[in-house]
């Protein structure tokens, strides 16, 4: 995929989230129905963490030669950050802006950005085409959860 059209698909990650969860009520947003498998709520409190995560470590690619880019616990940051009392359209602009934000960024980035690399303390050498590329399908791999919680709950 050429950067311009996965720039177009990760900003198109915040519609398919919304729609994933549209017409889903506070309660059913916040139950599990599925045992020992995150609340849709929760699922999208951590994409709402993780995308400014990333924004973080694509602009610091692009900016600086090298950087370190560190790892995140998800597990750790569902357990204390307040998931269950946070409200999911707050979330749901977080993901919005910061791909609104980032995209501009890297629209205006020379062809010659994309393969500058960070240095991952877990993953090893990153570059920026593939930091784009996991956030981008990072919706992706969990919007299946969230379908799969709807469908649990009976909802369409």
């Amino acid at each position: 995929m050429n950067t311009s059209a996965l720039i177009d698909t990760y900003l198109a990650g915040t519609e398919t989230v919304r729609q994933a969860v549209k017409g889903m009520s506070r309660e059913q947003l916040s139950s599990r129905p599925i045992p020992g498998k995150w609340s849709t709520q929760e699922v999208v409190c951590h994409l709402a963490d993780f995308d400014p995560v990333y924004a973080d470590r694509m602009k610091r690619v692009i900016a600086e030669d090298r950087p370190p880019l560190f790892g995140a616990n998800p597990t750790r940051f569902a357990a204390v950050l307040a998931y269950g009392d946070r409200d999911v359209e707050e979330e749901l602009e977080i993901i919005d802006r910061t791909r609104r934000q980032m995209a501009r960024i890297l629209r205006a980035v020379p062809q010659e950005a994309w393969s500058r690399v960070g240095l991952h303390n877990e993953r090893g050498p990153l570059t920026l085409e593939q930091l784009l590329t996991a956030v981008t399908n990072h919706v992706n791999h969990h919007v299946p959860f969230i379908n799969e919680k709807r469908k649990a709950l009976g909802l369409a």
